[in-house]
């Protein structure tokens, strides 16, 4: 892609709050990506649904103030506005409690939603929002569409099964898994391997996606792109939460590499945002380049 467009993207799924005891931001991961790739200067569309609450009509407004279209983000008059319980351990990692059902359970595309994605360079979408039919229906129609096609595998139990995990995966360009996610998909599909090459290779084998991702955690993260494996150590930080820490990294990860970065200073670019979103709280803090440079510097 030319160095000098600017990477049109469309996020598809949900659009909740994060309700960490008393205090509510906003999150879903399809957003978090959303949210960083707008940072990082993409034109970037949501399509998806809240309540036609409170809850739902303060997520659009503070939705459209950060820059994100949000034609096509629908209301429901029957379901609410999602909510997740985000619980930390003491070293800042996160669990989660998800309401079931949600408004964006419940999407259904408008006009708006078609013609973004047929308009789109990029559609990313996860696993989660599959976990009811209307949602998942909605997202096979856009992956219909022929443009470059971002899986971001998200397992949340019991919310996900591995038939319709493999078939989102034969849809993408793109996959992303953390290494936990690797291995188990790859041993539910017939995988002996217990070593993430090994597992990177056979997943690649058994799909059509001809590049895909994996974090590591503190460890950093491997990229296969164009038949080669890159790889980042990580970097070192104090980590508050790991909260939209993975949806950070893949945002900077698609927005580096479809610019024109190339493999390596995407996925350093990539492990240097992961990390410093795990060093702030909630899902999307605002973060500097001189932030980015200083980390990668040291």
């Amino acid at each position: 892609m030319n160095k000098e467009k600017k990477l049109n993207a469309v996020s598809y799924g949900e659009v909740l709050w994060d309700v960490f005891g008393n205090e509510k931001k906003i999150g879903g991961a399809p957003l978090n990506v959303a949210l960083r790739m707008k940072a990082l200067g993409c034109n970037v569309a949501m399509v998806s649904c809240v309540g036609n609450d409170t809850d739902g009509i303060a997520i659009i407004n503070q939705v459209k103030s950060l820059g994100l279209e949000t034609d096509a983000i629908i209301k429901s008059e029957e379901f609410p506005t999602g909510l997740v319980q985000v619980s930390l351990s003491e070293n800042g990692s996160a669990s989660y409690e998800i309401n079931y059902p949600s408004a964006w359970d419940k999407i259904v595309l408008n006009e708006t939603a078609k013609k973004l994605v047929t308009q789109a360079d990029v559609l990313i979408y996860g696993s989660l929002v599959c976990r009811d039919s209307v949602s998942r229906l909605a997202l096979e129609e856009l992956l219909q569409n022929d443009l470059y096609k971002v899986f971001d595998v998200n397992l949340r139990k019991p919310h996900y099964s591995y038939d319709i995990i493999e078939k989102l995966m034969q849809s993408a360009s793109f996959i992303k898994f953390n290494d936990e996610e690797l291995q188990e998909i790859a041993s539910a599909m017939g995988s002996s391997y217990v070593g993430l090459e090994e597992n990177i290779a056979f997943i690649a084998k058994k799909t059509n996606a001809k590049a895909m991702c994996v974090t590591k955690g503190k460890d950093g993260a491997s990229l296969l792109w164009e038949g080669k494996l890159y790889h980042n150590s990580g970097y070192l930080i104090k980590v508050v939460d790991t909260v939209g820490a993975g949806d950070s990294f893949l945002a900077t990860l698609i927005s580096s590499l479809l610019t024109g970065k190339s493999p390596q200073e995407s996925i350093n670019l990539a492990c240097a945002v992961g990390a410093l979103v795990a060093g702030s709280a909630g899902a999307n803090p605002e973060i500097s380049y001189s932030k980015i440079e200083e980390l990668m510097l040291k």
